[in-house]
């Protein structure tokens, strides 16, 4: 969990992205990453995920949370809400290995009452971006991102590394993170 300072800088730093700062929204995601990488690390390992997932539950959690952001109310603490994102981030991604998880079942209600409305209309905006996207970058955020395939498995099935995928990654993030802010068109 970030420090009170950290949480009330990120706090500070998207309500100025969310009034159009992209330096500020830039700031922002360089803030919370390295913590919701340890994070991540530590609940991976945890719950019996391999290192390698953590990035994979970060990189998912900043999308959301880019995708996610309009819901976050300026006047309530912003660390809560965003590590509800990585922990509902966590359990997808060990929802997705198939094995028979234990997972305390408080860890589950967030995941159990999402708004189905909410992610309709964010599936559509996210569509719609996606097909401004080229089929590369696109074809990566649908299987990792909404299909739930692996790092590994979507390495093999586009002839990459893994490491390649997770850069290709990161930039069709950004790409789509300048294309809903309009910059990109």
């Amino acid at each position: 969990m970030p420090s009170d300072g950290e949480s009330e800088e990120w706090a500070r730093l998207m309500r100025q992205a969310k009034r159009g700062d992209a330096h500020a929204y830039r700031r922002f995601l360089l803030s919370v990453a390295p913590v919701l990488r340890s994070v991540a690390r530590r609940n991976c390992a945890r719950i019996g995920l391999d290192g390698g997932e953590a990035e994979d539950v970060v990189q998912e959690t900043l999308l959301a949370v880019h995708l996610k952001r309009h819901t976050w109310d300026p006047d309530r603490p912003i660390a809560p809400w965003i590590m509800a994102i990585a922990r509902n981030k966590l359990i997808d991604v060990r929802r997705r290995k198939g094995n028979d998880a234990n997972l305390p079942i408080e860890e589950m209600l967030d995941t159990l009452t999402a708004d189905r409305d909410d992610r309709s209309l964010d599936r559509m905006d996210l569509d719609r971006l996606l097909e401004k996207l080229d089929d590369r970058q696109r074809e990566l955020v649908r299987a990792l991102s909404i299909e739930g395939r692996s790092v590994k498995e979507t390495a093999e099935r586009l002839e990459m590394s893994e490491g390649a995928v997770r850069v290709a990654l990161h930039r069709a993030i950004k790409a789509l993170a300048s294309l809903y802010r309009g910059d990109g068109q």
